[in-house]
């Protein structure tokens, strides 16, 4: 079992938790304690813990990628973020596409002429689409017995 060598009195005491020997072995094994301990005096006090946060990271990834740490990382969710932004730009044309193709195709059915010849009767009622048997000329539940479905 790993302990941490370092007492109540310790610099780094406050910013490893015995809950958290794991990552003050990993610090401590990249870094060095006492090279911590100089890289947190030159920080100030309140930012400590974010720079103990950043630390750890770090040497989590230098243990995983020696060569690039989590600057490799960091470079993978930059190459992930850009490659999410042109799928969204796709995306966002596409759909400005299909509003022009739903613009022109309800421009269509409001021109339409209706089997009834009512002068310029609209299938619109209150921005909705209504379609009924005065506007389709036949019975959307019936089908005509005489029409052949072979193809």
């Amino acid at each position: 079992m790993l302990r941490r060598r370092c007492n109540d009195d310790c610099l780094l005491a406050p910013y490893f938790p015995l809950e958290e020997v794991e990552s003050f072995a990993i610090v401590h094994k990249v870094y060095g304690a006492s090279n911590v301990i100089k890289m947190l005096q030159v920080v100030e006090e309140r930012e400590r813990e974010d720079a103990v946060k950043s630390m750890v990271y770090e040497a989590r990834g230098r243990l995983r990628d020696p060569v690039h740490a989590s600057a490799g990382v960091v470079f993978h969710l930059q190459k992930h973020v850009q490659d999410l932004l042109e799928q969204l730009e796709l995306t966002r044309a596409s759909i400005l596409q299909s509003n022009g193709q739903i613009n022109q195709l309800m421009s269509s059915l409001k021109n339409v002429q209706y089997h009834d010849h009512q002068p310029k009767s609209t299938i619109f009622e209150n921005g909705n689409i209504v379609l009924d048997d005065t506007i389709l000329g036949s019975n959307l539940i019936e089908f005509p017995e005489e029409c052949s479905w072979d193809l």
